[in-house]
């Protein structure tokens, strides 16, 4: 579920684009017209399909939106969209089925904020979905709901300071799933021990020719090309300059570097207040559901806090290293699922979402 941030020369960036004079990439203030526009608030009556908007602002690995809706009456199903799987950095669909299980907690915190809560569960049968059936019940506003249109993955340098320890234990408290275990880290020595991972894991991607194609083909290098996609990982969102999308691509050729990645790792997790690692109780899809539903109640919770959060899943997308992961958390012999660093950091544009209706499913 990794985001990863592409470096590219402000300087260089600029020399390209005025020598080849390359317009139409859209304007920012477009993009964020249209940004506003899919994190609008909820009305008082909300319909079904309003409630999948809210299930779509969730987290998910390289903003692919692996996700497919199919509404009932009583009932919406969240179907894995396997188009939109990432078999190279996520070959048995782990970070997948992890994005349903956020978009899932989504779904039913703005059900129950509009007196429709009801059950989640996991349907096993066939390739596996998340099935949410409504109930009728007192609304249950809660500061996890407010949260959901606000809450970003933010790739960047946070300012180091320190998260209380009555915030810690309402992030722990807010992330409290059934079958899921949430290590926080907040100690120096061991947050290094955790960035050594992340450089292994880093290093052994980036030296995979399969996975960097693969990154690249998510990335949106403008804001034209974001809101054409509606998915991806749009360089200003991850402070990076925005570029023709042809340039944009040739400059990540130059200069997407194991080292430089690394560098920028450093200074993300070293300025960071702590990390968040989850471990659930069993390597299956309904666990992997329920991991997600975990981080992205933290992720609410963090941003309820005016927290910034981010992943940093290479020890877990790394296979070799996840038993080392699993020792640092004290969870020997299990599967880590997500690792999260949180701190206080600066806002930035937030990613594009496809429009609602290009994610139902027919019935």
């Amino acid at each position: 579920m990794n985001r990863r941030q592409m470096l590219i020369g402000a300087g260089a960036l600029a020399a390209g684009a005025a020598a080849f004079g390359f317009l139409r990439t859209g304007s920012m203030a477009g993009y964020e017209a249209a940004v506003a526009a899919a994190r609008a608030t909820l009305s008082e009556r909300p319909e079904l399909k309003d409630f999948v908007r809210y299930a779509t602002l969730a987290a998910n690995g390289h903003n692919t939106q692996p996700w497919r809706f199919r509404l009932a009456d009583d009932r919406i199903a969240i179907l894995p969209d396997f188009a939109r799987r990432t078999p190279v950095v996520d070959p048995d669909d782990h970070h997948l089925f992890v994005s349903l299980g956020c978009a899932a907690e989504n779904l039913a915190l703005a059900a129950a904020a509009h007196g429709r809560k009801g059950n989640l569960r996991f349907e096993p049968d066939g390739t596996g979905s998340v099935i949410f059936e409504f109930a009728r019940a007192p609304a249950e506003h809660s500061i996890l709901f407010d949260a959901i249109p606000k809450r970003q993955s933010t790739r960047a340098d946070y300012d180091g300071r320190p998260v209380t320890t009555a915030d810690l234990e309402a992030l722990a408290a807010a992330a409290r799933v059934p079958g899921i275990d949430l290590v926080l880290v907040t100690d120096r020595q061991q947050v290094e021990r955790v960035l050594d991972l992340v450089i292994a894991g880093n290093s052994a991607q980036m030296g995979d020719p399969a996975f960097v194609r693969e990154l690249k083909d998510w990335l949106r290098f403008n804001p034209r090309q974001a809101l054409e996609t509606g998915d991806g990982l749009f360089s200003a969102a991850s402070d990076n300059p925005t570029a023709p999308a042809w340039l944009g691509g040739l400059m990540f050729d130059l200069v997407f570097r194991s080292a430089t990645e690394n560098d920028k790792y450093a200074g993300h997790l070293r300025s960071s207040a702590g990390i968040a690692i989850f471990v659930s109780e069993r390597d299956d899809k309904d666990h992997w559901m329920r991991a997600g539903r975990a981080c992205q109640r933290f992720a609410l919770q963090a941003t309820a806090l005016g927290l910034k959060h981010a992943f940093i899943n290479q020890p877990v997308e790394v296979a070799s290293l996840r038993p080392q992961l699993a020792g640092l958390a004290g969870t020997p012999g299990r599967r880590p699922d997500i690792v999260m660093r949180f701190g206080y950091g600066p806002i930035l544009p937030f990613s594009p979402r496809r429009p609602v209706d290009a994610v139902f499913a027919a019935s």
